[in-house]
This record gives structure tokens, C-alpha cells and sequence, in this order.
């Protein structure tokens, strides 16, 4: 695994925008890396999301609890025996494997074509195909980042390529005997790509 990138948070958008350009970078790292110390404190110590945000407040208090009480070398080693592991990885990270339904789909290609038209294309150092979750997080935060009032282009991004793979993948990090804190992740993945699904649905 590539050495992970640092954050990317978003301080100038409105609140609303920038928190969750800034819930996408948070899921970015965490599903590219394993966290260190800084980041688990970082969650430890953040503030509570609004009670009447719902289930999205309840994931979040459970994944700052889960954080403050985990240590990086455990999770690390999760991280690994989940997501990477000795040949198959037990859960797969990158989505086309959750949504694929026939061998001649070629998502991999139909993907980097969009990238390119958002004038977005994988770094030359990067290990990952543009599938990983985590390459899919990032670019939903660079769409709210630098076009947040095109909330149309946001949503044809997420309901294609985040959407679908959204709770096939969650539940199996849920399931997954060797998964402790990213159940947690995986719980708070899920409840805010929930809140956003909602969200554009009324658009």
C-alpha cells in the first residue's frame, strides 16, 4: 500500500458544503490507509454531529468512540487482514466488484473517461485503480470543493459510482469476522452516504 496521502479539508465553502467535502476526505483516508495516532485523536475528539441529524449523529459518536478507543497498530493490522491480506483480500475495496452484473461491462474504462471529462486522472505514483472507494470519496470531495454549486454533476458522480456500491460494500466490512474500528467506519459510511443519497434524490 502506497503511503497515505494527507487530508484535504475544505475551510472555505459554506458550512454545510464544506462539512461534507470534509466527511469525504475523512473516508478517503481512512479507506486508503489505516489511520495513525494523530488521526484517531483527530475522530476521538471531534465535535458530535446535531442529534437531529439521526442515524448519521449516532454512526459518528460511535466511530469517535471507536477511534478513542483503538490503537494504530491493531487497526493497521486489521486494516491490512481485511483489505489486503495474502492473494484475495477477505473484502474488496474497489467497487466495480460490487456492481459489475455482466462480463462485458467495462466500468474501469467507462470511469476514466468521466475522470477525464472532469479533467481528473489518476497520479502517476498511485498504486490503485480508479475504482477504490477511496479514489471515489476523494473526487466527490473535489467536486464539492471546486464546483459546489453544481450539485447536478455531484449527484450524477455519486449515483453512478458511489451509490451503487455503497451498501454491498459497508455490509461486507460489517460482516467481516476481522473488522473492530472499521465497522465503525463502515457504519458512518454508510449513514452519511444515506443522508446524501436523500439529498439528492429531492433535486
Amino acid at each position: 500500500m502506497s503511503e497515505a496521502a494527507p487530508l484535504q479539508f475544505v475551510p472555505r465553502l459554506p458550512e454545510p458544503e464544506a462539512a461534507r467535502a470534509n466527511f469525504y476526505a475523512l473516508l478517503a483516508r481512512l479507506f486508503y490507509a489505516p489511520p495513525d495516532a494523530a488521526l484517531l485523536e483527530t475522530i476521538a475528539s471531534a465535535d458530535e454531529i446535531d442529534a437531529e441529524q439521526g442515524g448519521v449523529a449516532l454512526a459518528w459518536r460511535d466511530l469517535a468512540h471507536a477511534a478513542a478507543a483503538a490503537d494504530p497498530e491493531p487497526v493497521r493490522e486489521e486494516y491490512e487482514s481485511a483489505f489486503v491480506g495474502t492473494g484475495k483480500a477477505p473484502v474488496t475495496l474497489y467497487t466495480s466488484a460490487y456492481t459489475i452484473r455482466y462480463s462485458s461491462e467495462a466500468p474501469l474504462a467507462e470511469l476514466r473517461g468521466e475522470l477525464a471529462e472532469l479533467a481528473l486522472a489518476r497520479r502517476s505514483e498511485a498504486t490503485e485503480p480508479e475504482d477504490h472507494i477511496a479514489a471515489l470519496c476523494d473526487t466527490m470531495r473535489h467536486l464539492i470543493a471546486t464546483k459546489g454549486a453544481d450539485l447536478a454533476e455531484q449527484k450524477r458522480f455519486f449515483e453512478r459510482w458511489v451509490w451503487p456500491a455503497a451498501e454491498p460494500l459497508c455490509s461486507a466490512i460489517a460482516r467481516n469476522e476481522k473488522t473492530v474500528f472499521y465497522r465503525a467506519v463502515a457504519s458512518f459510511a454508510m449513514s452519511f452516504l444515506e443522508v446524501e443519497h436523500s439529498a439528492f434524490e429531492m433535486l
